[in-house]
């Protein structure tokens, strides 16, 4: 959704984040799972996902991957992207909080999650900027202050991505970075 769209309460929000915390699936995935014959899994992971999250670590913004799962993939995908901190087999995602604050020096205020499911519900309510995928079940939905135009795993990490570096102003530097 373009900047130009949200209203002015909600692009401030988007201004004053200093950190973004991401689920994974359904969020950074389409949220299947596929399992091998030897019981390994896969994930489809969206490049341009991928590409926001590295441009929101360029530009000064860490993001931090908190999960109730594991998956081997996570971590070779999370260094990619250039995650700062990797979080999984965490239930509730609020045990973690108070530790990301102090190690990030943010307050919760400063702090966008974005969720897709009940088990993201606790940790949307306590951050500043809670933010549901288009996919999302309807009660994370409703505890949203925004619910993406895109699909977990379909760019809906993406479009967080720029609307925070655009609401702080930073955009035109983006691409004068890919310009260059």
């Amino acid at each position: 959704m373009p900047l130009e769209m949200i209203d002015e309460k909600l692009k401030a929000r988007f201004g004053k984040v200093k950190l973004l915390l991401l689920d994974v699936d359904g969020v950074l995935t389409d949220g299947r799972i596929i399992y091998d014959s030897s019981g390994r899994d896969s994930k489809f992971f969206d490049v341009h996902d991928g590409l926001g999250v590295f441009v929101l670590h360029k530009f000064g913004i860490n993001t931090i991957i908190i999960t109730a799962k594991n998956s081997k993939t996570l971590r070779p995908r999370s260094k990619d992207m250039r995650v700062a901190e990797v979080f999984a087999d965490i239930f509730p995602k609020t045990a973690v909080l108070d530790k990301i604050i102090k190690k990030y020096h943010v307050l919760e205020d400063e702090i966008c999650f974005v969720g897709d499911d009940l088990v993201d519900l606790a940790l949307m309510r306590k951050i500043g900027l809670p933010v549901a995928t288009a996919n999302a079940a309807n009660e994370i939905k409703e505890a949203a202050a925004y619910v993406t135009a895109c699909m977990g795993g379909r760019g809906a990490v993406r479009e967080v991505a720029e609307l925070i570096l655009k609401s702080q102003g930073k955009w035109n530097d983006v691409l004068k970075f890919y310009e260059a």
